[in-house]
């Protein structure tokens, strides 16, 4: 799990530097009733629209959900009323099986 919740935040401050004109980002980390919430908030705007076809982007948030789930935590993601971005992520803090049950791995963050 402690992996999973290095890689997710590795991988949401790269999608920071790489898609957003954003001059700083802020990270945090809390345990809440048996799960760690790890979350990456930047300030945005959006960068210039990138040079690179959709068929040659990158998969990093598709591969951060693919982390949570596996360890049996979910992923959700959007911008930030105001502007900016928000990756959040639920991770349980005992190890067991990925469940279908569970926060949602998409869409927009609370």
């Amino acid at each position: 799990m402690e992996a999973t919740a290095y890689r997710i935040v590795q991988e949401a401050l790269t999608n920071v530097v790489k898609h957003s004109a954003a001059r700083q980002a802020a990270v945090s980390v809390t345990c809440e009733g048996g799960r760690l919430i790890v979350e990456v908030v930047d300030e945005g705007p959006p960068a210039r629209p990138p040079a690179a076809p959709p068929a040659e982007r990158g998969f990093g948030l598709i591969g951060m959900r693919e982390r949570a789930v596996a360890v049996g935590g979910g992923v959700r993601h959007g911008p930030v009323p105001g502007g900016g971005f928000r990756v959040r992520a639920e991770l349980p803090t005992e190890a067991g099986p990925p469940t279908e049950a569970g926060p949602p791995t998409e869409g927009a963050a609370p």
